[in-house]
């Protein structure tokens, strides 16, 4: 199929990221060494079929939504809500170097367009940095497949193991990830901080009005100081003060 058929491969490579691209572009770039297309035509093919996919993904993003995202993210285990504000926060700082440089690295070149559609990235600037993104990507592989010829399968030999070792670095992280989440789950008084303040009891009438008799006679006395200890000393009556009985 030529230069369609490459790009629709690639395009479904986005979608299908088990359809590996580091088969396809050698392919291509052996194709085109072979005089089957041009090594342009490689070029505009496999660029524009990463462009589509990738806007594929970024529509199924900008559809799944943000309220969508943080619903079902409250309800995952071992996650806080203020880790997807950071995520969020993050991407709105470092989303254009992150879509740009994420075309460019295995197992991430698909999954990259999902966020920046959560996220609603400008689509022009998004797709003018797949774009570049892939462009650069397909051309290293291309271009590979073109001079090493009958070779072209040892650029998927090298490919695979990049792709190996990101797959490692992602399972190793996540890994130190839960392991956090649960050492600081499990530690001592991390669930205290938690509980819920003790709440005040409520005091009826007739409690309050029961207070009130029975601390009513000694409203009438109070302690002074002697030598001895603490007596207890009477107010004078009203008679006393005025001389009378």
């Amino acid at each position: 199929m030529g230069g369609p058929g490459a790009g629709l491969a690639i395009a479904l490579e986005n979608l299908f990221p088990p359809l590996p691209s580091e088969v396809i572009l050698p392919l291509t770039g052996f194709a085109a060494g072979q005089g089957v297309l041009t090594l342009a035509s490689a070029l505009f093919w496999t660029t524009l079929g990463s462009g589509v996919g990738a806007v594929v993904l970024y529509g199924i993003g900008m559809l799944f939504g943000r309220e969508r995202m943080h619903a079902i993210w409250a309800k995952l285990p071992l996650v806080k809500a203020s880790d997807l504000e950071r995520t969020e926060d993050w991407f709105a700082k470092h989303g254009t170097k992150a879509v740009f440089l994420g075309r460019m690295v295995p197992i991430f070149r698909s999954l990259i367009s999902v966020p920046a559609g959560v996220e609603r990235m400008p689509l022009p600037v998004f797709v003018m940095l797949t774009t570049l993104g892939s462009l650069i990507w397909n051309a290293v592989l291309v271009m590979a497949g073109y001079w090493l010829g009958d070779q072209w399968e040892v650029v998927e030999t090298y490919v695979s193991v990049v792709s190996k070792v990101v797959l490692v670095l992602v399972v190793v992280a996540l890994a130190v990830y839960v392991a956090v989440r649960l050492r600081g789950r499990n530690r001592p008084g991390t669930a205290a901080l938690h509980e819920p303040p003790l709440a005040t009891p409520h005091i009826g009438p007739v409690q309050r009005a029961a207070r009130t008799i029975l601390l009513r006679p000694y409203s009438r006395t109070r302690l002074s100081p002697r030598a001895g200890g603490l007596r207890r000393r009477h107010r004078p009556s009203p008679a006393r003060l005025t001389g009378t009985g």
